[in-house]
């Protein structure tokens, strides 16, 4: 077993250690299809808990969005997005030259799943703040891939904003049932329709 696979067993591992968190699966399988996970997001932590919530199959073709300026920032961040999670880095600052979904399309486009928070940013509240466009776009371009609504529970309590040691506290991590867009559906509708699925299964976390 090399290096960063054995690394990512036991990050898996000492996610759920810390956290208790298991995956709950409401309205889809666990199962190894293309998919677009999307969560509310309230620590750094968010997508090493989904990530570890998941079966061992699917995170090994599944990859969160990492923003390329805070996980490059050190040579350990860098190795440990790149060799374990496979991380998709997106810059945080846009270029009238770059396409900042570019690198989403081209993840999708090899046939990977990804891990992403549509809120764009950490939330201080209970509840996630409205969705930025990018979902809608990725719903436009990869109609054939599912759109999973996850939402991940208490997990600020173990990684709030500034801090950098996690404290262990019970999360759960909920997978719903996939929504699609649907046919001449206007963007903001789309989004509050995703955003409501989302802060749905909060009641069933």
């Amino acid at each position: 077993m090399k290096l960063p696979e054995a690394t990512g067993l036991f990050l898996a591992f000492l996610a759920r250690l810390i956290t208790g968190a298991q995956g709950h699966w409401y309205g889809c399988p666990p199962k190894a299809e293309q998919r677009i996970y999307f969560a509310n997001h309230q620590s750094h932590f968010d997508w090493v808990l989904l990530w570890a919530a998941l079966p061992r199959d699917l995170r090994a073709v599944t990859r969160p969005i990492a923003a390329r300026d805070y996980w490059t920032a050190t040579p350990l961040k860098h190795w440990i997005t790149r060799e374990i999670f496979n991380a998709v880095y997106v810059s945080r600052e846009r270029s009238a030259d770059e396409d900042p979904l570019e690198p989403l399309l081209e993840a999708l486009r090899n046939g990977d799943s990804l891990v992403i928070f549509p809120e764009g940013t950490r939330g201080h509240t209970g509840e996630p703040a409205p969705f930025k466009s990018g979902l809608y776009a990725l719903a436009q371009a990869f109609p054939q891939v599912q759109l999973i609504p996850t939402w991940i529970d208490n997990v600020q309590r173990v990684m709030p904003k500034g801090e950098v040691v996690p404290v262990p506290i019970l999360c759960s991590v909920t997978f719903g049932a996939p929504i699609e867009l649907h046919a001449r559906e206007e963007r903001r509708a789309f989004l509050e329709r995703a955003r409501a699925a989302v802060v749905a299964l909060r009641a069933v976390a």
